[in-house]
């Protein structure tokens, strides 16, 4: 007999006993002798005993339903903290409130003490987390899959406004969230040669010989579904040696050999995107790429069989592949190496279960973002995968050729193989090839992949690539972020809205209605003031709560145009010292950003914006009227403080270049006006707000498309004809904000002067400036903001992740939900 299921939740009581059971026999403590971290860990595992329950009773109907399943292969998951997201999804958090207040505690000082996962970076880190969120939620059977990370990306910090990197040690204190899971370890292999082997009909089959041995072994970590019994599984895999140390070197004495294997291996998953800049953070990074996949397919064609036995036609039927990006495209060469090598399977069946297993989601426009690995590389970690990849090409090129494409330099573009120069591997090449879907993640993106990027292939398959905009978690980014806003919400339109974020157009009903308008800029108000407090703990700097909080959050990038906001800010600044009695909108400018360790343009910006903070919020001229905030260590737990607070919301890449954005749609959903360009999802979040609740500026995509491809741009034309401009580059040139450090930042200035401003910074500028200008003209109408607020909310019901995952459901993955019913007597 089954061991029972409860699903029941306990009363303050019972789980202020649970707590002290968990202080008691997993941390070896009565309640007097806790710390606050020992009371994290009791509330965590008693808040784990429900998840576990509801993973059981989810695994027991999918072995008895045997449903089709989605397996989402990212290379990062930027989780965030989960307590409270767990608390609020179980029901649970009233009865732990008011059981830590049975325990003399403060659920909210408790909740502060848990790191932030070190699992992902930035946006697409974040999107699969939220994925994860909706597919659990709307009961879909699924698994992540990805990387267990010892250091994740780095803490960041800033000293003499350059920012150093510090390793995260966010495993320190323990996960308790993981439940490690050695009985689902597998072997993957590495490096080795291709021997050929005669078989019995007189031909030769290749076989993979004395390769390396490392193994995976998973941690699940549990995502619980928003008030339904499913629970979903993150797998993360941890790279293991396949012995601990040489015995033989150790016992002679020399101690560093014998344990070099296990390091090589467990190196793995030390950090998250090893820098690629020189030759060992290639290999490293491509040999992670790998690792998952190997460990994510082994792990699913496992469960199929333990299902299905060896049915392999019914694969697809069953199991379905998403890549989230090129980092995972290795898996189209891996489950064919399974299914030809280890399953026996013939290459044409192997290669049609393949592709109706597997979908690809492409996130950049920019060509150099599109992964490419040496074959040399290659050969010398994964050779068996190499000759299937060149198998796969050879007969693809050999079907487009049959199709009547005989052009030479479009067989070039088409091929997996680029030949020019160093012989490399296309990794979205051999994505697109290998899937059944391609899919974009917003309209405009969509297109231009149609269009631009991979418009060869979109000609032979146009209908493989469809758009699915991205969208994210309304439980997280605005129940569990903005408990005020939600409250209000609520109270106005019931609490529904979370599980069906359509919802929120019933309140554009209350768009004009003057005391919702008071209640929502009280609430404003004072998550401002809550954020000012943190700021200033932060980055010793004094915000007025009254000013407006203008705010970019997202991943250092030049095409992100952090450099265009802090050029403004440089503008104002310029603007109070002419005339310092002049009237100026107070602004608090709200930085939140890492940049990637070898990306040298993004680490001069970065110091840009910290030289421009000291000088402004330390110049009495200014007196208080701008206020430039840049914390350290930019993540999901801070970005869950800013964005409640954030009246105005920077999403200014250069058009055409942001693939979808997220932030965006978390910023308009708390209440942020949007000042923007035409590109990714703003292009649809100016159709759902209406034009006169959004701020667009700036060139279109194709109008930035023209410049770069005619040669039409003249930077210098913008400094001649624009006096605001000039005065504001001359000053970078001259390293006004930057003291002695002027010379390194000058290449800012020279990226933009000298090397053709590729992101069109200068062309949008007055376009931005005079945006801005209205936006804080506008600001002044309190009544007019208010109402404009209510409306980009109300707006929002079409950007939820749900949505997102119910289009993937129906139009890539054919997936049917299963609903995990409560047990008799639970």
């Amino acid at each position: 007999m089954l061991p029972a299921v409860h699903l029941k939740n306990p009363t303050a009581e019972e789980f202020r006993d649970r707590i002290i059971h968990y202080l008691r026999y997993a941390c070896g403590l009565e309640l007097r002798h806790a710390r606050a971290a020992d009371h994290l860990a009791a509330l965590e595992l008693a808040v784990r005993e429900t998840l576990i329950d509801r993973e059981i009773l989810s695994r027991r109907t999918y072995d008895e339903v045997q449903p089709k399943t989605v397996h989402y292969l990212s290379l990062e998951y930027l989780l965030g903290r989960l307590l409270h997201n767990n608390l609020i999804s179980t029901d649970l958090l009233v009865v732990a409130r008011e059981a830590m207040q049975l325990l003399g505690l403060n659920l909210d000082t408790v909740l502060e003490e848990e790191p932030d996962p070190g699992l992902g970076n930035g946006g697409l880190g974040r999107l699969a987390a939220c994925f994860l969120d909706s597919l659990a939620t709307l009961d879909y059977p699924a698994y992540g899959y990805g990387m267990r990370y010892d250091y994740g990306m780095f803490r960041q910090s800033f000293e003499d406004g350059w920012q150093v990197e510090h390793a995260d040690t966010w495993l320190q204190r323990g996960f308790r969230w993981e439940i490690r899971r050695d009985d689902l370890r597998v072997p993957v292999r590495f490096g080795g040669r291709i021997d050929w082997n005669r078989t019995e009909a007189g031909g030769h089959r290749p076989a993979w010989a004395d390769w390396r041995t490392a193994y995976g072994v998973p941690y699940d970590v549990l995502v619980a579904g928003f008030r339904t019994n499913t629970v979903g599984i993150l797998r993360l895999w941890d790279a293991q040696a396949a012995s601990e140390f040489d015995f033989h070197i150790f016992s002679k004495g020399n101690y560093v050999k014998a344990v070099a294997g296990r390091e090589r291996v467990e190196a793995l998953n030390r950090v998250l995107y090893p820098a690629d800049d020189v030759e060992a953070g290639r290999q490293l990074r491509l040999a992670q790429e790998y690792f998952l996949v190997a460990c994510a397919v082994r792990d699913v064609v496992d469960r199929f069989r333990r299902r299905h036995a060896e049915a392999w036609e019914l694969f697809p039927d069953k199991m379905v592949f998403q890549l989230n990006d090129t980092h995972p495209a290795l898996a189209v060469a891996e489950l064919m190496r399974f299914f030809v090598d280890d399953a026996g399977v013939p290459w044409a069946t192997a290669w049609e279960l393949t592709r109706a297993s597997c979908n690809y989601t492409n996130h950049t426009l920019l060509p150099e973002a599109l992964e490419t690995w040496p074959v040399t590389l290659m050969e010398k970690l994964i050779p068996r995968h190499v000759q299937i990849i060149y198998e796969i090409n050879r007969r693809f090129l050999e079907g487009v050729k049959a199709r009547g494409v005989s052009d030479p330099d479009r067989l070039r573009r088409l091929s997996i193989l680029q030949e020019d120069g160093e012989k490399r591997l296309r990794m979205a090449n051999l994505a697109i090839v290998g899937s059944t879907r391609v899919n974009g993640v917003a309209k405009l993106h969509t297109e231009l992949l149609r269009t631009r990027v991979v418009r060869d292939f979109a000609e032979i398959w146009p209908e493989r690539f469809i758009p699915i905009t991205n969208g994210v978690t309304p439980r997280r980014w605005l129940r569990a972020c903005n408990p005020r806003l939600s409250t209000v919400i609520t109270e106005r339109i019931g609490g529904g809205w979370a599980k069906d974020l359509d919802r929120l157009y019933e309140l554009s009903a209350f768009a004009d209605d003057e005391s919702f308008q008071d209640e929502l800029l009280e609430i404003k108000r004072a998550n401002k003031s809550d954020l000012a407090v943190e700021l200033e703990r932060l980055c010793d700097v004094a915000l007025d709560v009254d000013s407006l909080f203008d705010v970019q959050i997202k991943r250092l990038h030049e095409y992100k145009r952090q450099l265009l906001n802090v050029m403004h800010i440089i503008m104002l600044y310029q603007r109070i010292k002419a005339d310092p009695s002049s009237e100026v909108v107070p602004r608090s400018f709200i930085f939140g950003a890492k940049a990637a360790p070898s990306y040298h343009m993004a680490k001069l910006i970065i110091r840009l914006i910290n030289g421009v903070a000291d000088v402004v919020n330390n110049d009495s001229d200014v007196d208080g009227r701008l206020r430039v905030a840049f914390p350290p260590d930019y993540r999901v737990s801070l970005a869950e403080k800013i964005i409640p607070a954030a009246d105005l919301s920077e999403q200014i890449s250069t058009a055409g270049m942001e693939a979808s954005g997220t932030g965006n749609m978390k910023l308009a959903l708390n209440g942020a006006l949007t000042i923007g360009t035409l590109d990714g999802a703003n292009i649809e979040i100016k159709d759902a707000v209406g034009d006169d609740n959004i701020f667009i500026f700036g060139l279109t995509a194709d109008e930035v498309e023209e410049r770069l491809t005619t040669g039409s741009y003249k930077p210098w034309d913008f400094y001649r004809t624009d006096l605001e401009l000039a005065a504001v580059l001359d000053a970078i040139k001259t390293g006004e904000f930057v003291g002695r450090d002027r010379d390194a930042v000058r290449g800012v200035w020279s990226s933009l002067m000298e090397h053709g401003d590729r992101y069109m910074v200068l062309a949008d500028f007055r376009s931005y400036v005079d945006t801005q200008d209205r936006a804080a003209e506008f600001f002044k109408d309190r009544r007019g903001w208010a109402r404009a607020a209510i409306l980009n909310i109300a707006a929002m019901g079409y950007f939820s992740s749900d949505r997102a995952i119910l289009e993937y459901a129906d139009k890539i993955w054919g997936l049917v939900a299963v609903a995990v019913k409560t047990p008799e007597g639970s």
